[in-house]
């Protein structure tokens, strides 16, 4: 394993536009810095409202072409921000979007949030885990940062998995055993969300036909429960363009931006963490500026 980078970061979403959105900073920061970032998505985000009517008929309830168009919005983004590596669970269009919690889509056959995790979902992201062997994992906390089945199920596997890949005895025909050293969950700090969402409603030249809740965003956390933040200045424009880059899911105004429900939310700058598993490599009481702090390498 001596020819892999020193630093290696993994992140697990559950649709495009998710890893940009929430880690599009952090992804930049770290591919610019040399680290391997590899970012497995679980879905292609199949049943996604699309923003642009020129691509309204890519919907699920019309042609149903809108995943393979987002794969190609992925590698847009992905290219933004300097990311090589980044891949679909089981291939694309292994597991289908199962829509928004209660939708009819969750239960349909294929449909990520009905699969068994240590079944299907769960083995695809061990052999990933062993074969990139990262020491930092990204992911979302256990309600999937707002409640979406597929997020929620996208932590679940990801849990499961780094588990699993750290078991020798489990699969060994997936490769060889690996630990990931620090697990982090994406967060908001409630403050920084308040004082974001302050200054949209004061902005200038902001067009949203409305603004959205601090429940909206995902991750908003109390600000003692966050660990970790990621100084994004230096590339929150590559963030933004990769946003940009998600153009059937995301517009973008300036600092804010919006969702298919128009209305308005804030583009953080930098980005928040929960170290949710590992030991944390900053003095006691202060928060991370680096996921990898007190790691050693390999």
């Amino acid at each position: 394993m001596t020819d892999l980078p020193a630093r290696r970061l993994l992140l697990v979403h559950a649709h495009p536009d998710d890893e940009s959105i929430n880690n599009g900073a952090t992804m930049a920061k770290y591919a610019a810095e040399g680290a391997q970032v590899t970012l497995v998505t679980c879905t292609q985000g199949e049943e996604g409202e699309v923003i642009p009517p020129a691509l309204a008929h890519l919907a699920p309830d019309r042609e149903d072409r809108l995943g393979p168009h987002r794969v190609g919005e992925l590698a847009a983004a992905m290219k933004e921000l300097g990311v090589t590596d980044h891949r679909f669970l089981g291939g694309p269009g292994r597991f289908r979007d199962s829509g928004m919690m209660g939708a009819p889509q969750n239960r349909r056959p294929g449909a990520f949030w009905n699969t068994r995790v240590a079944d299907e979902p769960g083995p695809h992201l061990v052999e990933v885990i062993r074969e990139v062997r990262p020491q930092v994992m990204v992911t979302y906390d256990p309600n999937g940062g707002y409640g979406h089945p597929d997020h929620i199920q996208a932590h679940r596997v990801a849990m499961w998995a780094a588990d699993a890949a750290a078991d020798p005895e489990y699969r060994p025909d997936l490769g060889t055993a690996h630990t990931i050293d620090k697990i982090y969950w994406n967060r908001v700090p409630r403050s920084v969300a308040e004082e974001a969402f302050a200054a949209l409603r004061t902005a200038p030249d902001v067009a949203f036909p409305g603004i959205a809740a601090i429940e909206d965003v995902p991750g908003v956390i109390d600000d003692t429960c966050v660990t970790a933040r990621i100084d994004g200045a230096a590339y929150v424009d590559r963030k933004a363009a990769a946003m940009r880059a998600h153009a059937t899911q995301v517009a973008v105004q300036g600092a804010f931006f919006a969702l298919s429900n128009g209305l308005g939310q804030p583009l953080f700058t930098d980005e928040y963490y929960e170290l949710a598993r590992g030991t944390s490599g900053a003095p006691e009481g202060e928060r991370e500026t680096d996921l990898f702090a007190g790691v050693t390498a390999p």
